[in-house]
């Protein structure tokens, strides 16, 4: 375990040393200023060196084998009703969770109150937030649901995504402005820390366990399902209480 923690390490100090370079050049030399709290900025570094590796470490020790252990055993019991729902609570509590949706949510409700879209009292900007969350989790929900109907059936994946685009794009014509770049985004922050380890999993396990399923072709393409229909769900939201 210690040794590969130490490779996790090595590796994340790898992917690291390009973002150093490049901010340490444009500070130092197209700057030419020094490091404001340059000790401050080696110990965050340091810090984000271990999380990393830590990150790293803990998925391929605990999440993605839980995941593709889910997925075979539901994948074994034969019960597509059980598997849809394990699917839709994987996407659901997963994205509530997801530290990046949180934030945004938050900051959407402060400049939501400041734009006096809402109120500016501290329920109404917890409420906006919460429901923007809980739009977005149930959308990744769904999406997840689609992935993995999409693996049972075979259905080709490209033509859900040209598909669930046309419909963001229609959206987008109607929606409010105030929304469409929140609703964007919210396809990005999804698809974070928490829920891609365990839907990647999840398809990877699930398109392992079914005849005739390819694991490169099939096991893959959750996450762009989660990525999108929370673009629909929040515009939708954002029509629903404009």
């Amino acid at each position: 375990m210690l040794k590969k923690f130490l490779l996790s390490l090595l590796g994340s100090f790898r992917d690291l040393i390009p973002i150093v370079v490049v901010v340490a050049f444009f500070q130092l030399a197209v700057l030419q200023q020094p490091l404001p709290n340059a000790g401050d900025i080696l110990i965050g570094v340091v810090f984000v060196l271990i999380g990393l590796s830590l990150f790293i470490h803990g998925l391929e020790l605990a999440l993605f084998p839980l995941g593709e252990s889910l997925a075979h055993a539901f994948a074994h019991k034969g019960s597509v009703s059980w598997l849809l729902i394990f699917a839709f609570c994987l996407g659901f509590g997963t994205t509530v969770a997801e530290p990046a949706l949180i934030a945004v949510a938050n900051e959407a409700a402060e400049v939501a109150a400041k734009g006096e879209m809402i109120g500016s009292t501290e329920a109404s900007k917890q409420s906006y937030a919460s429901g923007l969350r809980y739009t977005v989790a149930f959308s990744v929900g769904l999406a997840i649901v689609i992935g993995v109907l999409r693996i049972l059936k075979g259905w080709p994946i490209h033509r859900l995504i040209i598909g669930g685009y046309v419909i963001v794009l229609t959206l987008t014509m109607f929606a409010p402005k105030e929304i469409i770049g929140i609703a964007y985004d919210s396809g990005g922050v999804t698809t974070s820390t928490i829920t891609v380890p365990l839907v990647t999993a999840l398809g990877v396990g699930l398109a392992s366990s079914i005849k005739g399923r390819n694991t490169m072709i099939d096991g893959f393409g959750l996450i762009a399902f989660a990525s999108l229909t929370p673009m629909m769900f929040v515009m939708v939201y954002g029509m629903v209480i404009a």
